[in-house]
């Protein structure tokens, strides 16, 4: 026998006891016409089961069917009345004493109270619309089943769509039973995943007084939501969903899920004012044979004792039968009514889901008995029964329910997982109204393989929105645009957020990215932060102002200096060449003429080569002009000491001597500049430091020591220089060149010691501007102090150019040599 509990009555009518009498029975309300099918599916099932010659051939299975009233309390009632058995029971009957395994129930509530009560004594508990994901407890509930995927897979599959289209700011309301707030929760979890938000969540259960229902229908007011997902039996909702249609609440995308899609109750032209255009998620379909013909030919005068048959004959015809032992009413049927021309929606059985369930339930169970009873699979040759049926015990049915596994007549395969489950596989239904009437048209599917993996799968293009025909929106916050990223707002949810520009350097180059990426090294944002775009690189080139400037400065520097060296050649044996010692004179003017050269080296790209040579280059050659010049000073300050009677040391610093002091002063400064070569050679470096908008190309010194030791060699040779000048600044001639070496190296030492803190200050291409405006400037200050004044005697004043006039009063022999 196989136990069936369903609410055909799906409301409690409540009565509150005086304790002065014995309390009454229960009283139930609300004949449910889509639970009713339910039973007559399971008979219908059991019947074609007992009329198979190969399944459970020679047993015939019997049936006891009760009503719940979708309470908690009256399913557990019933569920221990059939594990039980019944009250009296004849010795010599073939029957089992109790049920062998027991179809229960929608709720799962309901299912929680049986499967709690009923796992410790091993009776086999198949629901066919209870879908906690708390009922997969096997620790809890070892033996229950079930023929609809868990909450599990749904609450999954509601977080899918939520993705697909976009909404990230959903309201939520569950029924206040087990059913609703592990569905909510369940997928809460989900959706978290994927960064949505739940706006609120509101309870209602179809017990609730009205001031309750209309808090939760106030609650949907207030929000600013435009998807809201019930997980709620359609008994719960549909006193929220009457109160919803009242207000005229609208512009709401209602999301479903399975246990009222595809109700009738809720499915008619005035609930679609509001709720038009809901999605869901059903179970499959399936239209199933000769169903039809069963139901039409329910009648309460084939069976008089029928349960519930009669307020179904009263619901569907309009009358109550007059039969024996029933009170006269006021509309009695006539007996010849018959429901096989009814167009009513409970004949239709071209999309039955729920009612597919409980068929797969029975024939699960009928199954498990045949293996039970016959120790193997349905199909094969029986011979004869390995155990008495009534030595069946519910342990041996749940354990065989474990291992169920068949192709029923649809091609379906029928079986459990390890927790009871069986595999999901949802069809997604659209609210649509079709000629007047709300349909449940499929318009997606969502299944998961063995592998746990999940595929959704949608017709856009027919879906009826309700909203129009454009996908609705719901978002605390729009989706920040490229260029901005999001801002947590104070006390709010993750999906309430402001969108802030990306800093400098940062861009976000997606909507809605929840920070903003640096860009590489090399890069910079524009001005819309959605893009990272190259930095300009800057270096001192020869096509802009500057460095054109630079370069006919230079030039003319090269010039003078090549023609200065010319006039002194030309012009060599007039006294004022000789006065000025011709030689050094033309090493020194050939070291300016390099000087002035040098600050090309320091404009255009930055190469190996480049840098190794302007620092290394500069050194050398000022400290060639800074050795001649010293050379010619200790020739003025000797020939001023000769005029001291008894001072021979004039006589002893000839151009030999000379000679040496330049060689041995610049070869100093090579050794110092192969060495820094050698060691840590100068090399071209990028500067991000300076800008953040710009890549300076410099020539990194390598060695910060080496770089001021060669500048620093130059400053010790001109400080030797400049004092030994000054001390022969009262020289008593007409032409007095120690005051022009004394000028030129007060320049020198003056340009030199200012450009340190404007060369270390400096930003960018102007810190190689500035070197080479010190080269130049000191270079210019040489070439003009000391040369300027002899070309202008030679050129302008050739008169002034005789012996006497250069020598003065008094002219020591030595200052011809």
């Amino acid at each position: 026998m196989i136990g069936g509990i369903f609410p055909v009555f799906n409301k409690e009518v409540s009565s509150t006891p005086t304790f002065e009498s014995e309390p009454p029975r229960v009283k139930c309300a609300g004949f449910d016409l889509r639970a009713f099918r339910w039973t007559q599916v399971m008979i219908f099932a059991i019947e074609e089961i007992n009329n198979d010659p190969a399944l459970l051939p020679n047993i015939s299975l019997g049936y006891r069917i009760l009503n719940s009233c979708a309470s908690p309390t009256n399913t557990l009632r019933a569920a221990l009345t059939l594990a039980s058995g019944p009250e009296e029971i004849e010795l010599n009957s073939p029957c089992p004493p109790a049920v062998s395994a027991l179809i229960a129930e929608s709720g799962s509530s309901q299912s929680l109270a049986v499967a709690g009560t009923l796992g410790p004594f091993q009776v086999p508990i198949v629901s066919y619309f209870s879908t906690c994901a708390c009922l997969s407890d096997r620790t809890k509930y070892p033996t229950f089943f079930r023929t609809i995927p868990s909450d599990y897979f749904q609450a999954k599959a509601l977080a899918a769509l939520v993705e697909h289209f976009g909404w990230q700011w959903i309201g939520a309301i569950q029924s206040d039973n087990d059913y609703g707030r592990g569905g909510i929760q369940a997928f809460t979890k989900e959706v978290k995943k994927l960064g949505v938000c739940i706006a609120f969540v509101g309870t209602i259960l179809r017990t609730y007084t009205m001031d309750k229902i209309l808090d939760v229908v106030e609650m949907i007011k207030q929000s600013a939501v435009k998807v809201i997902l019930a997980f709620v039996p359609e008994g719960d909702f549909y006193p929220l969903m009457k109160e919803v249609v009242k207000q005229n609440i609208t512009g709401i995308q209602w999301i479903a899920s399975e246990a009222w899609i595809t109700a009738t109750r809720p499915s008619t032209p005035e609930i679609y004012q509001a709720f038009g255009g809901a999605l869901g998620f059903v179970v499959q379909k399936m239209a199933i044979p000769n169903l039809k013909q069963f139901l039409t030919g329910i009648s309460p005068y084939t069976d008089p004792s029928a349960a519930f048959v009669r307020d179904f004959w009263e619901m569907m015809v309009g009358c109550r039968p007059l039969l024996t032992g029933t009170e006269p009413t006021k509309e009695i049927c006539t007996g010849y009514e018959t429901l096989l021309n009814s167009q009513d929606v409970f004949f239709n059985v071209t999309q039955l889901r729920v009612s597919y369930n409980v068929y797969k339930a029975v024939y699960a169970i009928a199954h498990a008995l045949h293996q039970l009873v016959f120790c193997q699979p349905v199909g094969e040759n029986t011979v004869r029964p390995c155990l008495n049926i009534s030595e069946i015990l519910p342990k041996e049915v749940t354990d065989h329910l474990r291992r169920v596994n068949f192709k029923n007549q649809f091609g379906d395969n029928v079986f459990f997982d390890v927790n009871g489950d069986p595999p999901a596989s949802y069809d997604i239904i659209n609210w649509q109204l079709i000629d007047g009437q709300v349909q449940h048209v499929t318009v997606g599917h969502f299944a998961s393989d063995a592998h746990l993996n999940y595929k959704l799968r949608i017709q856009k293009e027919e879906i009826v929105w309700r909203t129009g025909k454009m996908v609705p929106t719901s978002m605390c916050s729009e989706m920040c645009p490229e260029g901005t990223r999001k801002a947590q707002k104070k006390g709010k949810p993750n999906c309430c957020f402001d969108c802030i520009p990306c800093a400098d350097g940062t861009i976000a180059n997606s909507t809605g990215a929840a920070d903003c990426t640096p860009c590489p090294r090399e890069y910079w944002s524009n001005e819309g932060k959605d893009e990272c775009i190259p930095k300009t690189i800057e270096f001192l080139t020869y096509n802009e102002p500057m460095g054109i400037a630079i370069t006919v400065i230079s030039l003319l520097g090269a010039s003078m200096s090549l023609a200065t060296m010319m006039v002194f050649i030309r012009y060599k044996e007039t006294p004022v060449i000789k006065a000025s010692n011709s030689e050094l004179s033309c090493f020194l003017l050939l070291s300016l003429f390099l000087g002035f050269l040098c600050p090309l080296t320091f404009i255009g790209r930055p190469t190996v080569w480049t840098c190794m040579l302007r620092h290394t280059a500069f050194g050398v050659t000022f400290a060639l002009c800074m050795s001649c010049v010293l050379g010619k000073t200790i020739v003025v300050v000797t020939a001023f000491k000769a005029t001291f009677p008894g001072n021979k040391f004039a006589g002893k610093f000839g151009p030999a001597q000379q000679r040496i002091i330049v060689c041995s002063c610049t070869l100093i400064q090579i050794v110092i500049c192969v060495l820094w070569l050698k060691l840590n050679p100068p090399f071209p470096d990028m500067v991000f430091r300076q800008s953040n908008t710009k890549i300076v190309l410099e020539c990194n010194t390598g060695s910060e020591a080496a770089f001021y030791a060669v500048l620093g060699y130059i400053g010790i040779l001109a400080i030797i220089c400049l004092v030994m000048a000054f001390l022969a600044r009262k020289l008593p001639d007409n032409f007095n060149e120690a005051k022009l070496i004394t000028f030129s190296m007060l320049i020198f030492c003056a340009v030199w010691i200012a450009f340190i803190p404007a060369y270390v200050s400096s930003p960018g291409k102007f810190t190689v501007a500035v070197e080479i405006f010190a080269i130049l400037s000191s270079a210019f200050g040489l070439l003009t102090c000391i040369f300027a004044p002899k070309c202008y005697i030679i050129l302008i004043k050739p008169e002034r150019n005789t012996k006497k006039h250069v020598m003065g009063k008094t002219l020591p022999k030595n200052m011809t040599s």
